[in-house]
This record gives C-alpha cells, structure tokens and sequence, in this order.
C-alpha cells in the first residue's frame, strides 16, 4: 500500500465520497447510453460545487492548492458529507499538507485518565493513544476483551486485534460491524496525523491480512461514534451486551478512556460480576522490558486491587 501524505489522501477521499453519489440523488438525468464511471463525473460535483472543472479536478489529483474555506464547504455540500467526513476532510487538508514523516512523541498515560482508570472500580476501561494503541486498562478489561500486556508492543492495538485476532472474530458477535468500525475510526486517526510512520505501518499491515480491512479502507468511511452498543459471545461468561462510552481531554483529543458497562440488574451485569470473580486471581504477566520507548513505560503489576489498574509498557 503506498503512503499517505501530502495531498494525495486528501484527493483520494473526495473521488471516494464522489463516487458513492449517483445522478438519481442529486437530481441529474441520466441519458441513454450509460455512465462509464461509478457515481457522478468530477464535472458534474464541479457543477455543485460552483467551481471550475479544472480546479476540483486539482482538488482530487492532490494537488498543492489552497482552496478557501468557503470553497470547501461548497464541496462538501455537492459530495453530501455529514458533520463526521467534513471534519475529516478539514483534518486531512491542513494535515496533510506537513510530508515530513518522522515520528509522533511517544504517549504516556494522561494522570487524569489514570485517576478515572482508578476510580471506576468494577468497569471494564482501557486508556486508548494514537492509532487505537492500547495504552493502559484495567484487570476486567483484559479478562473481558485480551490480555494486551503479555502481548509483543507493536501489537498492542485495539484496531489490529479486533481485524486480525480470530478470537476476537468468535467474540463479537457483530464482528463485522464492530471491526468495519474499528477501521473507520483509525481512518480519523490517519486524517489529524497522516504523516505518522507507525500509523502507515499498521495500515499496510492489515491491508495485507485483511481483505475485509482493505474494503473497507477503500470506502475512506470515517467513524466518530463516542457511544454505542455490543454484543459478545464471552467463553467464560456466555453472551453480553454492553454499552461503550468513550471520554477523551478537551486538550488531548489522541488519549481516550473507554468503559463498558452493563444496564444495571441485567443478566449482562450479572455476567461481568462473575468474570471478575473469576478472575480474581488472574495474574497478567509483565512482557519483556526490551523496549526503550517511554510511551510503553507505565505497566504496572497485578497484584492486589491497589495495582489491579495498569498502563502498559
């Protein structure tokens, strides 16, 4: 998979939001003979748009170019984009204009959302860092979804083991949906740091692995979703449906605190009540401390409640 950058994803995302548009939907007639093209022809969004042909045709070839702001809400209105695409195509043209690619800083765990991850006892919560990294969680987390900390660095992505893992496959029971998401929401990620070499690394690996990522990454579908629901198949517990809700820094939009919980009194509830109880005496082994890298420095160990909320390292 080539590389994201400079302007060439930025042009790929608006020939991907043209061609999901047909005639029919923006009022065109279409005449006899047939289209030869998916979706609308880069003259008639132009026509939209209330600009020249030749430009918008810049705009998608990923060309240097400033276009107003004005212009591009013009584009977004003809391309139809909701409130989530347009962001994503405002992040992607002002980022995107950086080509430098070294990497980012690397993440240690906020204090505050280490303080949330202590304080919100019997809920299942991982911290999350750029590109969906699993940064920190607490014991439940793990039992619930997997046992990050004993994983190698590079994997320890909630994106790449919802995609690739087979057992997270078995355990959601919408694993389609919840991995298409997944995908979704890394693709916002890429538009606030498309020059990140880690994050164009992790794209390509999945692309490889996955014919389902690579769909889906070529639909350039963007998810914002702070809330929702899901279902799994738990091979301790049986089925659950919980609810996610996702609590990020005004300041620090790339750490995030995710919990899951059940509706109070539900089996589910019941059901997550007696995962922790089984493992009450799980232990989740420290990885080796090969790493030098001070974004994985935060791992604790498990061993009584006051230790039983880590970060990873």
């Amino acid at each position: 998979m080539e590389p994201m950058g400079q302007s060439a994803e930025f042009g790929r995302f608006l020939k991907a939001m043209r061609s999901r548009l047909t005639p029919e939907q923006v009022g065109i007639a279409v005449t006899a003979g047939g289209r030869r093209v998916p979706g609308l022809r880069r003259e008639e969004i132009a026509l939209l748009a209330d600009v020249s042909t030749d430009y918008y045709t810049r705009l998608e070839q990923g060309r240097n170019i400033h276009p107003s702001r004005a212009v591009l809400d013009s584009v977004a209105r003809a391309l139809r984009l909701d409130a989530a695409e347009r962001a994503h195509m405002m992040d992607l043209l002002e980022h995107c204009a950086n080509s430098q690619r070294s990497p980012l800083p690397a993440q240690g765990v906020r204090p505050a959302l280490r303080q949330l991850l202590d304080a919100v006892g019997t809920v299942p919560a991982l911290i999350l860092g750029r590109r969906t990294d699993v940064l920190g969680g607490n014991r439940l987390a793990f039992l619930l979804l997997a046992d990050f900390p004993s994983m190698p660095v590079h994997e320890r992505n909630l994106t790449r083991w919802i995609i690739l893992d087979p057992r997270a496959r078995e355990l959601f029971s919408d694993w389609a949906a919840v991995a298409a998401e997944a995908a979704g929401t890394l693709r916002v990620d890429i538009g606030r740091h498309p020059s990140d070499p880690q994050a164009n690394q992790l794209v390509g690996e999945l692309a490889v692995h996955s014919e389902h990522f690579r769909q889906w990454w070529a639909g350039h579908r963007v998810v914002t979703e702070h809330a929702g629901t899901i279902r799994m198949r738990h091979p301790v517990v049986g089925e659950l449906e919980l609810n996610f809700e996702d609590l990020a820094p005004r300041d620090d939009p790339d750490q995030t605190l995710r919990l899951f919980t059940a509706k109070p009194g539900s089996p589910s509830a019941d059901s997550l009540s007696m995962l922790g109880s089984y493992g009450a005496e799980e232990s989740f082994s420290e990885p080796p401390s090969s790493t030098t890298d001070p974004a994985q420095a935060t791992m604790r160990g498990d061993e009584g409640h006051s230790r039983a909320h880590r970060g990873l390292s």
